[in-house]
């Protein structure tokens, strides 16, 4: 189990060679706490096996928040998934839906770092709507997601009722948006400022010049092409 970690993150490392850093910083959230928790688990120290889950969870929970918030940064990338299932956005525009989806999993992505009822429900609400999105979908997306709805699956099943993390804080109820606001401050201020930091003031942000894009009308490419690289509008993640 530890080489299957070790070698998550190799994986991590080779695919910086096909795709731009920036945009695999979520991959990095999610791997990191895969590969810690395969590391941690066979290890014969109980208080370090203890915090298995909760790492896994967390690197789930960064995961979701980053990856959300491309679909305020990048809203365009999400346009021929609209157009090829209009139905998604339940008749809303699509300017009004992508925001609105990304609001959603920032908030259910946050749910997973508070306190064990709240992370259960939230872990509870990912599952239905990754599950529904298979529907749509197809096997592809089943399978791109079976690592996340296997975490979440953990996360809904763990019977640990102790919160490590500003626990006497979470126990109350107006923490919550005062919470999820310091963490839309945090990760916005991250992501955009590292955004600056990669790409600079003059960071392409529009349409790309080729096709990139979440989802393709080409049925042998579910998922675009790869073709190409290009700063500020990197190829597809598959």
């Amino acid at each position: 189990m530890p080489l299957a970690g070790i070698g998550i993150l190799a994986l991590w490392l080779l695919a910086i060679r096909e795709y731009d850093l920036f945009h695999l910083f979520d991959y990095l959230a999610l791997g990191a706490g895969v590969a810690a928790y395969l590391i941690i688990e066979p290890s014969k120290n109980e208080a370090l096996r203890s915090h298995r889950f909760e790492i896994l969870r967390w690197g789930l929970a960064i995961a979701l928040m980053w990856s959300s918030l491309e679909k305020f940064a990048y809203p365009d990338w999400f346009y021929p998934l609209i157009e090829e299932k209009p139905f998604l956005t339940f008749g809303m525009p699509r300017d009004v839906f992508i925001p609105m989806a990304g609001v959603a999993e920032f908030t259910m992505g946050f749910g997973l770092l508070w306190t064990p009822l709240i992370r259960r429900l939230s872990a509870i609400a990912l599952i239905v709507i990754f599950t529904a999105a298979v529907w749509p979908f197809g096997r592809i997306d089943l399978i791109g997601h079976g690592l996340i709805m296997a975490i979440l699956v953990a996360v809904a099943c763990d019977q640990c009722r102790i919160t490590r993390v500003l626990p006497s804080l979470k126990i109350h109820l107006p923490a919550i948006p005062g919470g999820i606001a310091a963490a839309l401050v945090i990760f916005a201020t991250s992501y955009w400022g590292l955004h600056l930091a990669f790409y600079g003031p003059q960071a392409f942000t529009g349409p790309a010049t080729v096709e990139r894009a979440t989802h393709s009308h080409n049925p042998e490419q579910p998922h675009g092409s790869v073709s190409g690289s290009g700063i500020g509008a990197p190829p597809t993640k598959q």
